[in-house]
């Protein structure tokens, strides 16, 4: 019986590529190109650094994979607007059904959180300006335990703040690797398939695959 349900935040709650606008205002024609190499260095630097045992923050991670995503691009990165761009991350939009998925999952009375690799700064901005912080009991980060997900470490934070076992808890992400590891813990899980994209050949297949955070409350009920 579900009890909790712990989000991912990043693509899963909030639209990464909502940087986009602004990446197109300062580098037009590149937004895209530079946006999708941004998000790829950003995950490939979270594994690289914990299987190196070289632990950064998220938000340090982040500035890493957006300076090496404007080198790919032949762009010298400037730094008023790496600090513009890494301000907009902060205020990332928040995917178009999120508050009213999460509006409707807590009325059910369903305890929600986010478990997320962002620092406890990023996370604690980007979730008040979505205002979601009134939906959430906990915003959980990886912070603690230095190292990023799906390291089980990453998980064991999520059972011991929500004070519950794994098989109590639903975990969502859009994130094919998150869900795969969430799987593994013992979460019951749900992957946010917005796209045609397919699941990853990890050995560990999601309870259920929907195509919005809506579509939760049916699940759900």
């Amino acid at each position: 019986m579900i009890r909790a349900i712990a989000f991912d935040a990043y693509g899963t709650l909030f639209d990464v590529h909502s940087v986009r606008a602004l990446l197109e205002e300062i580098y037009p024609g590149r937004a895209g190109a530079i946006s999708i190499l941004w998000r790829q260095k950003q995950l490939e630097y979270t594994w690289l650094r914990a299987l190196m045992e070289r632990y950064e923050d998220f938000w340090a991670i982040t500035r890493s994979g957006l300076i090496y995503a404007l080198k790919n691009q032949g762009i010298k990165p400037r730094p008023a607007d790496v600090e513009r761009l890494m301000a907009q991350y902060l205020k990332l939009d928040p995917h178009v059904e999120a508050i009213e998925a999460l509006t409707a999952l807590k009325q059910s009375g369903l305890r929600l959180a986010i478990s997320s690799n962002g620092s406890p700064a990023m996370l604690d901005a980007v979730v008040r300006h979505a205002g979601l912080d009134t939906l959430l009991e906990a915003v959980i980060s990886v912070d603690p335990v230095r190292v990023f997900k799906p390291h089980h470490k990453a998980y064991d934070i999520v059972t011991e703040t929500l004070a519950l076992p794994a098989a109590d808890i639903l975990f969502v992400s859009s994130n094919g690797f998150d869900v795969a590891g969430a799987t593994y813990y013992g979460f019951e899980t749900a992957w946010i398939q917005r796209s045609a994209g397919q699941a990853e050949e990890l050995g560990a297949t999601p309870a259920h695959s929907i195509r919005y955070l809506t579509d939760l409350v049916t699940l759900v009920s």
